[in-house]
């Protein structure tokens, strides 16, 4: 399996330099992932790193909290766009979510979405399942779906815990084959990445990408 093609390659550490950056984008190449993911401050850069490649630049809104009103994330969404992003992967307002606020969060995604396709982008929602019941995990892939989002993703990295096999076969279970899943969060080795391709994810989020692929060749 290409598990390369699978992997949006990450690095959304705050302390990431233009040098960590330009690392990522020429590891990218290398391996030919699928994509890289960074900071919106870092979409300019990694989209002239990766000019004539067919690799996306995917980049993170509301990031990592979800707290943001959705007009600062459609502005955000907006701005990344505008610099060169292919991809959004933007945070469920996680308590709104708990506050039961449901046409809040289905809003909250469906603008950003409605600003990401008009320029043809594609959106993730990060829906933080570490701080989630199993009923609010289903909800917030229900309500994505709804918005039109374009995948549902497990974690930000940033939380108390990341992908987990339980959530990704949920989440896969709740979307069918309407949405994507993207596992993301302590994905570290070739075994942990195709486990969850097996249950059910068809992008997998990791700043282990080299490592991955490398194990994968022993």
């Amino acid at each position: 399996m290409n598990i390369a093609k699978y992997i949006d390659h990450t690095n959304l550490k705050a302390y990431a330099s233009k040098e960590d950056i330009i690392k990522l984008c020429d590891e990218a190449r290398r391996y030919n992932f699928y994509a890289v993911c960074v900071n919106p401050y870092r979409v300019k850069l990694a989209k002239e790193q990766l000019q004539g490649t067919n690799i996306k630049v995917a980049t993170v809104i509301g990031f990592p909290l979800g707290a943001t009103p959705t007009e600062v994330k459609v502005f955000e969404a907006k701005k990344a766009l505008e610099d060169g992003a292919d991809e959004v992967d933007m945070v469920l307002n996680i308590g709104a979510l708990k506050d039961k606020a449901y046409k809040y969060v289905r809003n909250d995604i469906a603008e950003v979405v409605r600003i990401a396709h008009e320029k043809g982008a594609i959106v993730k929602v990060i829906i933080e399942t570490c701080y989630l019941s199993e009923e609010e995990k289903e909800i917030a892939c229900k309500l994505a779906v709804e918005a039109g989002a374009d995948f549902v993703k497990t974690s930000t990295g940033f939380g108390t815990g990341g992908a987990t096999i339980e959530d990704v076969k949920l989440m896969r279970k709740v979307v069918g084959d309407k949405l994507g899943v993207k596992a993301a969060g302590g994905i570290r080795t070739y075994e942990e990445a195709l486990a969850m391709i097996n249950a059910g994810a068809n992008r997998i989020g990791t700043s282990s990408g080299v490592k991955i692929i490398e194990g994968g060749k022993k």
